[in-house]
């Protein structure tokens, strides 16, 4: 494990333990995971015996880089509503009224509108 400025990281790779420990989370077994990000059995191991040897601090510090990426998410998700309301509130552009009938033929089709 290495220290980088993104966290925790997998030594020779971008993968932090925080994308591990998401996996884990969610009930991924180590070997998928290994496969799935491309580690080798080493580093899979490697990571694993940290997370068990530093089991309280990997969790105190996972739960607070979620905190950050919930608050960030917030933070962007209620600058872009003030920014999506007023594109919804702009009129149409002219020249796009066969392809917005087609949109809304297709929704209703789906059962969106």
């Amino acid at each position: 494990m290495t220290r980088t400025s993104r966290g925790l990281s997998v030594a020779g790779t971008r993968i932090t333990l925080y994308c591990i420990m998401d996996y884990l989370k969610a009930g991924w077994p180590p070997k998928l995971i290994k496969d799935r990000l491309n580690l080798s059995e080493r580093q899979i191991s490697d990571v694993m015996e940290y997370i068990e040897t530093y089991r309280e601090k990997v969790e105190s510090e996972y739960r607070l880089v979620l905190k950050e990426a919930d608050e960030i998410r917030e933070y962007w998700e209620n600058r872009n509503r003030k920014r999506f309301a007023e594109i919804k509130a702009m009129p149409p552009q002219a020249g796009q009224e066969k392809i917005r009938a087609r949109l809304r033929a297709r929704k209703s089709e789906l059962g969106l509108s």
